[in-house]
């Protein structure tokens, strides 16, 4: 540890971000002096258990510490912030690794997979808003010039953000991630950016890095980085795609794809509930035209090449998951496509037949004719596949699980109980 520790003060770092993933995806962590490297890679940092979201620990006890162990191949520095170095915590209580932790449950998922002799590597492309408040307080794109229709790939507003976009892209890069592109997506105010693909962990610290340098980024600039799934009712939502493809060492373990792309359709009513977590998320998986056209997302549980209408594209020796939207816990979505994948496989499933057509433009009818599943509609009809499915609620666990359903089950009840606008504009002086 002292070279790591050698290393990081050669940089200019002082000061250590240990940061973990709470059960929502959202980043969390405490800032320690980095005298203290040691000891958080030895022990971690502590903090309350109960306070942080999804971990169910008592407010008293030898369980109510929640310590993040500092995992020393994730240290590195922030160049957006001078002199302090991230280092990704996996979550410890009473001296065991917590099974509560998301990195900790994709720790236990990868280790199913090495079993066999597999790893699995995954690209996420994630897809966000740049957002901000207009004059009357609501949410709008941060560009008052992007208007158009229909924006994808427009070079208009690429310079007009290349400030921020050419920041977060350095600031990646010199993190060390291999930036592959950035351009502007389906919707107002929408970009992505592509970095490459990497083992399955690693690609999902890789993506909270880019949380962290994104809001940091847009907050320098008056700007709000937003990865809520769809927050213009006539816009495409934002997705999270994982590109996948699974390895026995450096050779591609090509011939159980098919098997392991069935036990994705298979659980895929389950895996909503990861992938697709929030109230908001069943706004984007919806078929139907956006302003700007085809809204992109997913609704059908089939697979076909090179087919991005279908919750699975197939592409050679690898895979496009379409399902995960923007506010999904990698960790969590990546956990739980390792169970689904793994229960094909150890099941022997067989695909169902491919799909070459275009799904949005057949009917409702044709599609149940051809024995072809609809997603869930809602959150609540997610969490409620989800407690039904044993694989996926055996692979959360005893602690993660449980309280994953409590807290979605209480996301829902608390958005069935609202009333909204729409609703007092259609009924208040109907009846």
């Amino acid at each position: 540890m002292k070279a790591l520790h050698e290393r990081l003060a050669a940089a200019g770092v002082h000061t250590l971000l240990v940061q973990f993933t709470d059960l929502n995806g959202v980043a969390k962590g405490k800032l320690v002096p980095l005298a203290h490297l040691d000891e958080v890679l030895a022990t971690g940092a502590g903090f309350a258990g109960p306070s942080i979201v999804g971990t169910g620990l008592p407010r008293c006890g030898p369980r109510s510490e929640f310590y993040a162990r500092g995992d020393a191949a994730t240290a590195l520095p922030l160049p957006w912030w001078p002199g302090v170095a991230r280092l990704v915590g996996d979550g410890f209580v009473a001296g065991e690794p917590f099974d509560g932790c998301p990195r900790q449950l994709l720790r236990r998922a990868r280790a199913r997979l090495a079993a066999r002799g597999l790893t699995m590597r995954t690209g996420i492309e994630p897809e966000f808003f740049l957002l901000k408040r207009d004059a009357a307080g609501r949410w709008a794109p941060a560009d008052d010039a992007d208007r158009l229709d229909k924006p994808s790939y427009d070079l208009k507003s690429l310079p007009r953000q290349h400030g921020f976009l050419h920041a977060l892209s350095t600031a990646l890069s010199d993190a060390g991630l291999d930036v592959l592109q950035i351009d502007h997506e389906d919707a107002q105010g929408q970009y992505e950016v592509n970095f490459a693909h990497d083992e399955a962990l690693a690609s999902c610290d890789h993506l909270m890095l880019f949380k962290l340098a994104a809001h940091a980024l847009a907050e320098q600039r008056g700007m709000v980085f937003s990865m809520m799934p769809k927050p213009f009712a006539d816009q495409p939502g934002s997705g999270l795609h994982f590109h996948v493809s699974l390895w026995r060492g450096a050779e591609p373990a090509s011939d159980l794809l098919d098997a392991f792309v069935a036990g994705v359709l298979a659980h895929a009513p389950a895996l909503a509930a990861l992938a697709a977590p929030t109230v908001n998320s069943y706004k984007r998986l919806t078929v139907g035209e956006s302003l700007s056209g085809t809204a992109w997302a997913p609704a059908y549980v089939a697979h076909g090449p090179n087919n991005r209408t279908a919750l699975v594209r197939t592409l050679p020796g690898r895979f496009e998951w379409r399902l995960p939207d923007a506010s999904a816990n990698p960790y969590l979505a990546t956990a739980g496509l390792i169970a689904a994948g793994l229960d094909g496989i150890e099941r022997g499933l067989v695909l169902p037949p491919a799909v070459e057509d275009d799904l949005f433009a057949l009917d409702l009818v044709t599609i149940r004719a051809r024995g072809i599943a609809l997603l869930p509609q809602s959150l609540g009809e997610a969490v409620a596949a989800l407690e039904a499915d044993p694989v996926l609620l055996d692979a959360l666990g005893p602690s993660l699980g449980p309280e994953f359903l409590r807290l979605k089950r209480a996301e829902w009840t608390e958005y069935a109980r609202h009333v909204g606008a729409w609703e007092l504009e259609r009924y208040a002086a109907a009846f």
